[in-house]
């Protein structure tokens, strides 16, 4: 029975609640919510059980002494390989094709102006007995091997990596021509091989932003689109920096909120209380669901490697800068793992049948600043 305890969910969710709150707040709402903690933490296996109870022991040490760091660090150094815990339900060879998405974005103006972006998102993958390998899961191990060398310890910056064709056996090497990396580094730092953890490392415990938040209770209808400015003003309470507590966030979230359309809008104070408390309601769920101030928890502080809105991703590698030593540049070009089928904005939209998709527009202009600037470089935490 007591093996059976440490093995739930209640058992690392639970027993140190206020430790694990943000994690067991996220994982219950999470795409794997009926997956238990130690099918991705632990595994199967005598041996990898005993490591992480020992392992447990200084974390009930910590949790004991209020030791324990704030917030608490990703364990991904210490995770197994992939194969040995996701390949169990995601079968990388039996990937093919592509997935249509459409995204939809509330712009931080009066009107809340509505922009929607619909895309094919090449997944590929594939088996390489059939030749058919192509897309994003290119990366995984099916019929390339990639391995990487990181610099920091949020694996956020690779200096240099390598490609290794596993039918043909060609290798390519690539580093970043802007800094290149040492001898000394090349040598003395560890060499990984990639797999579904380097891009899929929040699959469970995701924390969202604001902005991404608020765009999701306008789109159904938890926060009322109407009201003017609403956007803007609910990613900036959301962001405030100054809440020390949730109990305290809550409150404030209510007071600014009011305070925000009472000074700015007095007609539709005045005209739209139930809106408006609609609205702070939704907000202070928003909050409760992703900031975490008596831990320090919040989306900037755990990178999230899919895609490159928000944070490097695909640009930790694909950012024009790595090239081999005869100058082969790896590509950044978006159309190599999406497509846009559709664009509308303040419901002005453009399709296309064209297999090359349609030319990005931004939704605000900046010219051409879009194909020079990472989208992660405006679109911080």
């Amino acid at each position: 029975k007591t093996y059976k305890f440490t093995e739930s969910v209640e058992f690392c969710g639970k027993m140190c609640h206020s430790v694990m709150s943000p994690e067991h707040t996220a994982y219950e709402k999470s795409p794997h919510a009926r997956v238990s903690c130690v099918e991705c933490h632990v595994g199967e296996g005598a041996n990898w059980y005993v490591k992480s109870k020992l392992s447990g022991l200084y974390q009930v040490y910590a949790t004991m002494f209020n030791k324990y760091p704030r917030p608490i660090p990703t364990p991904i150094k210490n995770l197994r390989p992939a194969q040995e815990t996701c390949e169990h339900c995601h079968w990388p060879e039996q990937f093919f094709g592509s997935q249509q998405k459409k995204y939809t974005y509330y712009l931080s103006d009066e009107e809340n102006t509505k922009y929607e972006l619909d895309m094919l998102i090449k997944i590929g993958g594939g088996d390489p007995k059939s030749g058919r390998t192509s897309g994003i899961h290119w990366h995984m191990n099916i019929l390339q091997k990639v391995e990487y060398k990181i610099s920091d310890e949020k694996n956020l910056v690779i200096p240099w990596f390598k490609t290794t064709n596993k039918l043909t056996g060609e290798v390519k090497t690539y580093f970043n021509e802007d800094d290149p990396p040492s001898e000394e580094f090349l040598n003395s730092s560890e060499t990984k091989v990639m797999d579904c953890m380097d891009c899929h490392n929040r699959p469970t415990h995701i924390f969202y932003s604001a902005s991404f938040s608020v765009n999701e209770a306008i789109l159904l209808n938890r926060i009322d689109k109407s009201l003017p400015m609403v956007k803007s003003a609910s990613v900036e309470i959301l962001s405030d920096e100054e809440y020390e507590t949730t109990e305290e966030a809550l409150q404030k979230i209510a007071e600014k909120l009011w305070a925000f359309y009472k000074e700015n809008y007095p007609e539709v104070y005045n005209s739209k209380k139930d809106e408006i408390n609609q609205a702070i309601s939704s907000v202070q769920q928003i909050y409760q669901r992703n900031f975490f101030p008596e831990m320090g928890v919040k989306r900037s502080v755990y990178p999230d490697n899919i895609g490159h809105f928000d944070f490097p991703g695909c640009f930790r590698c694909h950012d024009n800068k790595h090239v081999t030593k005869d100058g082969e540049k790896l590509t950044n070009d978006c159309k190599q793992c999406h497509i846009i089928l559709s664009q509308e904005l303040g419901g002005e939209k453009e399709n296309t049948l064209n297999p090359e998709g349609l030319v990005f527009r931004h939704p605000i202009d900046i010219g051409e600043e879009w194909r020079e600037t990472a989208c992660f470089e405006c679109h911080t935490q």
